[in-house]
């Protein structure tokens, strides 16, 4: 066979693609339905934290602002995120149904790293805006307004969308024969292209990319941001001036941290020392599970707009339940 003829058979071979994979997920860990309770509770109270949010957020005029736009995208991607993931780990381990088509795997990877992702790059906007609001006050209208927050917020959104759909556009072209088994909890993308027996080393830079798109770059802007609010902290003369801008930051800075120092730690343990299979699968599923929980509630305890509208809207209520009792009583008395 000359080389014409080879380079041809090259070109017409069929690319290898499983019907199924399995989700290895934990394997041998004893009292491991608990771990799944436990993921149930962080599920059910992340979907109504952020759905709160989200329409408190839509309903409450006041909060219609740049700011709140953020957030409002940043808990839009939560909600997502969370029912990416967890619904089908209870699905996949709690009733033992751990196989995946492949078409279902390829869906499940991108939309629990187009969410992920988009929370990530929802929090490099929120520092953009309190670095604005900071640093540039008198100028906050004018760079930012509502428009100009969607707009962004859009883009994030559409940008995030065409990287993952361009990431599992070359996972499709994988000849994946080595293995149907993902040692994962779910179809996650490096345990999915290690399967390939033909050559990965496109996903493996796609891979890289996403690390450094959406962690090492979000954090370095962030960190950027802070230095510049702090420098703008460091000339006003009052402590007092310092702390009530400051304050306006912490809900941001709880954020951040409950999303990007789980998985900081996970990278640094994973680079320094060994983890075993299951070690990495829960550390990785709590980094993934445990934001989209505590981000409505960090929200609703530091965001005095927000605790102001639900005290209103608990007074309003208790208010009314008054009412009725009395009412009723009164009628009683009548009759």
């Amino acid at each position: 066979m000359n080389a014409n003829d080879t380079s041809l058979f090259n070109m017409n071979v069929s690319i290898v693609r499983p019907e199924y994979f399995f989700i290895a997920g934990l394997t041998g860990v004893p009292y491991s339905h608990y771990y799944y309770i436990f993921l149930f509770c962080t599920y059910i109270i992340a979907v109504i934290g952020n759905c709160t949010v989200l329409l408190i957020i839509a309903f409450d005029r006041s909060l219609h602002s740049p700011k709140y736009i953020g957030v409002f995208n940043l808990a839009l991607a939560d909600f997502g995120e969370t029912n990416a993931l967890i619904p089908n780990m209870m699905r996949t381990f709690v009733f033992e149904s751990q196989y995946i088509s492949y078409n279902a795997c390829l869906a499940n990877m991108f939309f629990v790293f187009f969410f992920s992702t988009t929370q990530c790059s929802t929090l490099v906007v929120l520092a953009y805006d309190r670095f604005v609001a900071i640093c540039l006050p008198l100028r906050y209208h004018a760079i930012l307004n509502n428009t100009v927050m969607s707009l962004i917020c859009s883009a994030v959104w559409a940008f995030n969308a065409f990287l993952m759909a361009v990431t599992m556009y070359f996972i499709s072209r994988l000849s994946l024969c080595k293995s149907n088994v993902i040692q994962s909890f779910f179809c996650d993308h490096g345990p999915v292209f290690r399967l390939a027996c033909n050559d990965n080393s496109i996903n493996l830079f796609i891979g890289q990319l996403n690390t450094g798109l959406y962690l090492i770059a979000p954090l370095i802007l962030i960190l950027l941001s802070y230095l510049g609010i702090f420098l703008a902290l460091s000339k006003i003369t009052t402590w007092e001036g310092r702390l009530k801008a400051l304050k306006t930051c912490v809900s941001h800075l709880l954020l951040v941290a409950s999303l990007f120092l789980p998985i900081i730690c996970i990278y640094l343990l994973a680079l320094t020392t060994y983890l075993s299979p299951n070690a990495r699968i829960i550390s990785v599923s709590l980094a993934y599970a445990t934001p989209p929980m505590l981000n409505p509630i960090i929200y609703v305890l530091n965001t005095a707009e927000i605790k102001v509208l639900i005290q209103k809207v608990f007074k309003n209520r208790v208010r009314s339940l008054t009412i009725n009792q009395s009412e009723v009583g009164v009628g009683i008395e009548q009759s």
